[in-house]
């Protein structure tokens, strides 16, 4: 009972990290609150990855849903033993923890990926990704900001949404990683017994 009990806090953790991972994604097609940069396409191509929108967001509701209905009392339901309802039931549990990590991975690469390339703006040559031959070097130096004078504070803003993107969908990475090892624990350990028909031995 504790351990279901630990399942669903886990799983319902998921559900506000998947709500802040769409907000976060959503603030990152607006620099400073201009719509305009989006209806022109003048914004870094990760954000057109949908990577908190669908991945880390509605994916890992649909997930998070999941889960907390396989940790529910009525789950075990469906077969006609214990047993066996408690070993389907951790299987689906696995299987939508899984999931989890490859949605959540996904966003996490993808806003690592944003956040090394660097935003897309405007700088005395034009429009271009004026630190994308730096390896992420501009992270550290503030004095290369300059170098994009529109949108303004562009930089900081893609730095401070990609870095909550990054830790909002660890962290997602982690839950689930935690629900698989606990499951595995589960039955490499022998919480969940397997039944052996007599006669087939």
């Amino acid at each position: 009972m504790g351990s279901r009990k630990c399942g669903r806090c886990l799983s319902g953790l998921l559900v506000p990290l998947a709500l802040w991972s769409i907000t976060v994604n959503v603030l990152l097609y607006f620099p400073n609150g201009q719509t305009a940069y989006a209806s022109s396409n003048q914004l870094t191509n990760y954000v057109w990855y949908f990577e908190g929108i669908c991945f880390s967001g509605i994916m890992m509701l649909v997930v998070a849903a999941a889960l907390l209905v396989l940790e529910g009392e009525n789950s075990s339901a469906c077969c006609q033993s214990e047993n066996c309802s408690r070993r389907y039931v951790t299987l689906l549990s696995i299987i939508f923890s899984a999931l989890g990590i490859a949605f959540s991975g996904y966003c996490l690469v993808i806003s690592a990926l944003g956040l090394v390339q660097g935003p897309y703006c405007h700088t005395v040559n034009g429009w271009e990704y004026a630190f994308e031959g730096t390896a992420g070097r501009f992270l550290t130096d503030s004095s290369l900001w300059v170098q994009c004078l529109e949108p303004a504070h562009v930089v900081e803003w893609n730095i401070i949404l990609f870095s909550i993107l990054i830790a909002l969908s660890g962290l997602q990475v982690l839950v689930c990683l935690i629900r698989v090892a606990v499951q595995l624990s589960g039955i490499l350990c022998g919480t969940y017994s397997v039944i052996i028909q007599p006669g087939i031995i």
